[in-house]
């Protein structure tokens, strides 16, 4: 008998399943070298070709998966409305970072993430700024149920762009500053490797994309959803949270992780169950009149036994 896995949570399960190989890799694999050089050699070969190419793959699925619950849940046009700023802009910020020092600091990336934009930023960077600052915008995106004006829609992005830093605050020293980084700074961090600059840098980047796809979308159609249809991108997140988290603690980053744990994990959290399980009515500020749910599009499938 054969049953239909919904497409976006076959990428979105392939996304963990790549970042649970990678966690495995780099805590348990890469430091013990008996373990490597009793591998076989074709063991020897996936594993390399998992170490090489596994930072880009779990990158890949993360932006089909973030796409395809988009579009089956907000639909395709406010889907893109999010997906082109938030690749276009944050690759903007990335070349002039890696190219000019502003406005993350003075940094460069190394192998391990794909092939590099004119050299510089890989193209796997971009998508994972769009699969996380969306799954951030849509979990921070429920508060805008008290209300579509200005005044909530500047909180919902503001506490977005927090969340979408706060996954930098754990990442960041355990992807640049251990045993095997992914990328390296060329100054001195004054948070453990980091610059502070990095984190405006981080929070300035979500804002603005997150601000481009609110106008985009207009006050009367921002995508406000009930908790069962933000379990995705809440997944989303913690997924790739929990990945930084355990590099951060493996490698004795406490600190960050504690602040990330504070300003990123414990918002989703409280937005999660906070959230009602029904859509209501929402009343903007300008009228009391309803913003319409956002309705459920047919499902894309893939077959399994």
């Amino acid at each position: 008998m054969r049953r239909a896995i919904p497409a976006h949570w076959f990428n979105l399960g392939m996304h963990l399943v790549s970042m649970v190989f990678g966690l495995f890799g780099l805590v348990l694999v890469l430091p013990n070298t008996a373990f490597i050089e009793s591998l076989s050699e074709a063991g020897l070969q996936v594993f390399s070709w998992g170490m090489q190419n596994g930072g880009a793959s779990y990158m890949i699925f993360g932006a089909i998966a973030a796409f395809l619950y988009g579009k089956q849940m907000i639909g395709l046009k406010r889907t893109l409305a999010f997906c082109i700023p938030a690749v276009g802009l944050s690759l903007t910020s990335e070349l002039l970072g890696t190219s000019t020092g502003f406005p993350f600091g003075a940094y460069s990336y190394l192998s391990g993430l794909g092939y590099k934009i004119a050299d510089l930023v890989p193209f796997t960077i971009p998508l994972s700024w769009f699969y996380m600052g969306f799954s951030a915008f849509l979990v921070s995106a429920t508060l805008m149920r008290l209300g579509t004006g200005w005044g909530y829609r500047l909180v919902a992005i503001a506490l977005g762009a927090l969340m979408l830093t706060s996954w930098d605050f754990v990442l960041d020293p355990a992807m640049s500053q251990t045993d095997y980084p992914f990328w390296e700074w060329h100054q001195a961090g004054e948070f453990y490797g980091m610059p502070y600059q990095n984190f405006f840098g981080w929070f300035g980047t979500g804002t603005v994309f997150m601000t481009v796809a609110s106008l985009i979308w207009g006050k009367d159609d921002q995508p406000i959803l009930n908790r069962q249809q933000i379990m995705f991108p809440a997944l989303m997140y913690a997924g790739n949270f929990m990945f930084a988290l355990i590099l951060s603690f493996n490698a004795g980053f406490y600190v960050p992780a504690l602040l990330g744990i504070l300003v990123g994990a414990l918002p989703l959290v409280v937005l999660y169950f906070t959230t009602p399980n029904e859509p209501t009515a929402i009343a903007t500020d300008a009228a009391n009149m309803p913003v319409v749910a956002v309705d459920s599009a047919p499902v894309e499938t893939i077959a399994t036994r």
